[in-house]
């Protein structure tokens, strides 16, 4: 059995640090390999591990331990939940990492890939761009099979030779561009609203046509101000809700 590693974290000072430790870890807890160990690094481990306070850790860690994907023993340590599923609904503060882990912990098919022209809806984010590398996933819950959103990503063709879609089975089209791709993403803007399902995404989701779902929409910037990646998931209205705090600066 392996180790239980957590990711990396590049604090953003503008933002809570416990939330931010708090979403990288879940990420990693939800996406970690199938042999890791369950028990978790001590808290002066993982405050180390982070660069934050044991204090800060500590209410990340009751942060996890309230979704239930921790539990915390008295001399014995803290341990990942076997069948910890994320809990809804979803708070956004803003932090790259909170994105990688709202998309991360579900199985996930790719559907198909390939190059083909802008869609027409697409064309103000890739100026100039006469072609797209298009990417479709399917995703489903870890426990019960059911599918819980599809996705579609639009990415600029230029990085599609260093995209394997394996990858995008084990981890979100965000964490593939920064940490393999090797992108540097200055910030992703989200928008969320309702709307009815279509023939296609009725048939994905298993759900009726015209039910309500979330449309999600992810525009993902590198640091030049170019668009590298517009994603587009759709996910199924009786499974999530999505909170967006904001924060005083």
């Amino acid at each position: 059995m392996t180790a239980f590693a957590p990711d990396s974290l590049v604090l953003n000072r503008k933002l809570p640090l416990w939330y931010q430790v708090s979403q990288s870890l879940r990420a990693s807890i939800l996406g970690r390999a199938p042999d890791a160990s369950l028990r978790l690094p001590t808290e002066e481990q993982l405050a180390a591990h982070y660069g934050v306070s044991v204090l800060t850790m500590r209410q990340a860690l009751k942060e996890l331990e309230e979704e239930g994907l921790i539990s915390r023993h008295r001399r014995r340590g803290t341990f990942i939940e076997p069948g910890a599923r994320r809990s809804t609904p979803r708070r956004l503060l803003g932090s790259i990492d909170a994105i990688v882990a709202q998309q991360s912990g579900e199985r996930t098919t790719v559907l198909g890939h390939g190059t083909e022209p802008v869609p027409g809806e697409l064309t103000e984010y890739f100026p100039g761009v006469m072609e797209i590398a298009a990417y479709r996933r399917l995703r489903r819950d870890g426990e019960s099979d059911e599918p819980t959103n599809w996705a579609e990503n639009a990415v600029l063709p230029e990085f599609a030779a260093a995209i394997d879609p394996a990858d995008l089975e084990r981890w979100p089209m965000t964490k593939v561009l920064r940490d393999v791709v090797g992108v540097r993403i200055s910030r992703i803007t989200d928008t969320v609203e309702a709307r009815l399902a279509d023939p296609e995404t009725a048939t994905l989701l298993q759900v009726p046509l015209l039910s309500p779902i979330l449309h999600y929409t992810g525009v993902t910037y590198d640091e030049d101000g170019r668009v590298v990646d517009v994603a587009r998931i759709r996910y199924r209205g009786d499974r999530f809700s999505f909170t967006v705090t904001v924060e005083a600066q």
